[in-house]
């Protein structure tokens, strides 16, 4: 679905703060939840008292290109429409964070671990969201990307680097990767 269930977005949101990034790349933007938490909580809640006199950059991507409104326009800088397995190795931009938001799911582990890997390489800062329990999903709303492929678990991730920490959720497993972990999950404890 072009969206994500409610329970971890007080994390998501809470990491997004900690980093601050300047640049951040929603890879698999559905509705747009996220860039949308993110240019409120990063643009609005900085002290400036201007709307929509936005100082950060945050683009995304998205496969199924009818999920794209003037919703996400307003939102996003750029919107790449693609399969993020394409398009990220051809981005120039070096991006301060990359979410990876209920997105993983929909790739094979082989597909997957190579996005996972150009994500490393152009971000300082990933995170990530995979379901405890990716079900039977098929497509949906005419979407045939919806396909649930594997269910990942942290022993997937731990293969791809050792710059991490797991925060377990109740539905889902969220995963921070980048080479300052350490000092994320401790300004998160804090």
């Amino acid at each position: 679905m072009p969206t994500s269930h409610s329970n971890q977005i007080n994390e998501i949101v809470h990491i997004i703060r900690i980093v601050n990034p300047q640049k951040l790349l929603d890879i698999g933007i559905g509705f747009g939840k996220y860039g949308f938490l993110a240019r409120e909580y990063l643009e609005l809640w900085d002290g400036r008292e201007k709307y929509n006199d936005w100082k950060r950059r945050i683009d995304g991507i998205e496969i199924f290109e009818d999920y794209i409104t003037d919703l996400q326009r307003f939102i996003y800088d750029q919107i790449f429409i693609g399969n993020a397995v394409d398009i990220l190795p051809n981005l120039k931009e070096h991006y301060d964070l990359i979410l990876l938001i209920d997105i993983l799911e929909h790739f094979d582990k082989e597909d997957g671990v190579k996005l996972l890997k150009e994500c490393v390489d152009h971000s300082d800062n990933v995170l990530v969201s995979v379901p405890n329990d990716i079900g039977n999903q098929k497509d949906a709303f005419g979407n045939i990307y919806e396909t649930h492929k594997f269910q990942w678990e942290a022993k997937h991730f731990t293969e791809i680097s050792e710059d991490l920490f797991f925060i377990k959720s109740q539905k889902s497993l969220i995963i921070y990767i980048g080479k300052n972990y350490y000092t994320i999950m401790e300004k998160l404890k804090g």
